[in-house]
């Protein structure tokens, strides 16, 4: 097991953003599956592999911006394919109402769906800090993209109990969410 703060100082999105050109193949590799899973849901099949690409360019350009002690590695490009998935939606609901007003949006408008999404993405980073550190550490891991069965096999621990952690983590975050005691 590695030391929490070698992991942290270790990412690929901070040795991409310290130049290490082999930090920018080790993130595609560590987040592809992730910011798919995130991207398939929120766009069409055609316009998926445009805002894919937008995310990890974003990514590479602002590796910089990433702060370990505000969020996992996970949880920031989680949150990237997130704003682009939802820019891209907004690009696409512009384009239309200009079309039909005949007028431009500034492109520094920030909408109340990002300013809420930033409000939920803090409260739910605080409400995972509250509950166990196994269960915290379980549910970054899958929130990385990794299926229960290869969280077991990185952690050593049996499946069973990795599908409980998760389960039960899952369960206090819920319940911190929606109690507010976390705020």
């Amino acid at each position: 097991m590695t030391d929490g703060s070698t992991e942290r100082a270790d990412t690929p999105l901070l040795r991409v953003a310290q130049g290490d050109p082999g930090a920018v193949d080790e993130l595609l590799a560590r987040y592809r599956p992730l910011v798919w899973s995130i991207v398939r849901r929120g766009v069409t099949a055609a316009q998926a592999e445009d805002v894919v690409q937008e995310v990890f360019i974003h990514l590479w350009k602002n590796a910089a911006r990433f702060d370990p002690e505000r969020s996992s590695e996970a949880t920031f490009v989680g949150m990237i394919a997130t704003r682009r998935v939802i820019d891209r939606r907004r690009r696409e609901e512009v384009r239309g109402a200009v079309e039909e007003l005949g007028e431009e949006i500034p492109a520094d408008f920030v909408g109340f769906d990002e300013v809420e999404l930033r409000d939920e993405s803090d409260r739910a980073q605080r409400a995972l800090e509250h509950i166990r550190p196994e269960e915290q550490r379980i549910l970054r891991m899958s929130f990385s993209g990794l299926t229960h069965a290869e969280i077991a096999a990185r952690t050593h621990v049996p499946l069973g109990t990795v599908k409980s952690h998760a389960r039960r983590g899952l369960e206090r975050v819920r319940k911190l969410l929606s109690s507010g005691e976390n705020d």
